[in-house]
Formats: C-alpha cells, structure tokens, sequence
C-alpha cells in the first residue's frame, strides 16, 4: 500500500475551529498535567505495541466529540489499546476528565489532524478504525473537506490489519451516500451487508451519545451505522 500523497502545501485539515467556550480550571489542569502523559508523540515513528504492550486489540477513534465512546469502549475493553484523535478543545478537556476520574489507562490521545497521525503508523497495526457521525460538511464546496475521501481510504487500509473494521455512522443520508460511494469504489474494502436496512441498527452494545441524541431532537431520527471489512 502507498503511503498518503504529499500535498506540497501541507496536509489539508478536515476540521473546522479547535476550540469554543474557554476551559474550566479543573481541564485547564489537565491539560497542562496529563495530556502531555497520555500524547502520542510523532515526532519518531508510532509503535502502538509500545505504547500497548498488554497484546489486545487496537483501536483508533478519529473525532471523538466529548469522548463517550471512546471512554466506555477502553471501560468495556480494558485489555484492548485505544488512541484517540480530537482537536476541539472542548471535547479533549471532556475525555480528559473522565480518564481522570476512572482511571482509564488505556488510552493515548492525539489532539491534532489524524493525517499527521495516520503518517506515522506503521502497516497493518490496527484492528478497528471509528469515524463516528463526523462533520458532514453539507454545502457542496465544502465537500472536499469531507473525512471521508479516497486518500483517506488508502490511509486507513494501510493501518488497518486484513481482516480489520472501519465503522461510519452518520445521521445524515447525503453523507452517507457519499461514503458508500466512495467504498464501494476502493479496492481496499469490502461491506459485507446481511439484509437490506441491516445498516441503520446500531452497532452491538451501542449506546447512543450526546451528539446522536441531539440529531433525534432536531428530528434526524435515523442513523446509518456502516461497517467496511479491510480486504485480505
């Protein structure tokens, strides 16, 4: 697998601002204490055994908002590694606290562009990849800034051990089109689809966050709930 195209301008930033309200004191602290201790450093080449040498499996969460279920899975899964990549600030400083507060050690953070991230990781090191109900940039100018390209797919299946997930969920259809589109295009991935609207059940043991039930008061009251398999 090639690694990602280098765009002489520098990575482009599928983000849109880092930070909004000012921290309290109480994640100020800790951002200022704990997560230089929990941040992956890439300025060597990422080895994610060493930063998890208990031998479970791998996980990588790119935008993980407040930090729910990227906190209940490691909570769940204590066994398994699971870096987070986040750069609003707000959510960091959430995530940040409940590692605090539980305990959670397995847990490494990146609060900057998982482009940067994704570059330093070596083959074949992880065994799910979670991009959950990310900004779905509507307007159609915008939709280079989509997470979801074929870049960014390429990305993922060198990362991504064979056999490995990446789980999509989204509340919006268009954008969810979009990514089928693009999925089914790449020689990378396959949808192994059990039924037709198999899709919009949740993943087992979800439970939903703070975002998703936002989406349903808004009326958004359906989700799509993706799971692509990297090809052997």
């Amino acid at each position: 697998m090639k690694p990602i195209p280098q765009d002489p301008r520098g990575p482009r930033a599928f983000f849109g601002r880092r930070a909004g309200k000012t921290l309290h004191k109480g994640q100020q602290v800790l951002f200022d204490t704990l997560l230089p201790e929990l941040a992956v450093d890439i300025s060597v080449p990422v080895d994610p055994r060493a930063l998890f040498p208990g031998g479970g499996r791998l996980h990588l969460e790119i935008g993980y908002g407040g930090g729910e279920h990227l906190a209940r899975m490691a909570r769940e899964n204590p066994a398994d590694g699971f870096i987070g990549c986040e750069v609003f600030t707000g959510g960091i400083g959430k995530l940040l606290e409940a590692i605090e507060s539980e305990g959670l050690d397995n847990i490494r953070l990146f609060p900057d562009d998982v482009i940067k991230l994704l570059a330093a990781m070596p083959d074949a090191c992880l065994d799910v990849i979670y991009v959950l109900y990310p900004d779905p940039w509507p307007k159609a100018r915008h939709h280079k800034r989509r997470l979801i390209q074929h870049t960014m797919l390429e990305a993922f299946a060198r990362v991504l051990k064979p056999g490995g997930a990446l789980r999509f969920a989204t509340d919006i259809e268009d954008y969810a089109d979009w990514t089928l589109a693009h999925v089914t295009m790449s020689e990378d991935f396959t949808w192994p689809v059990e039924a037709p609207g198999a899709w919009h059940a949740p993943y087992p043991g979800w439970e939903p966050t703070r975002y998703e039930a936002k989406a349903r008061r808004q009326g958004r009251q359906k989700s799509f709930y993706f799971t692509f398999t990297r090809r052997g």
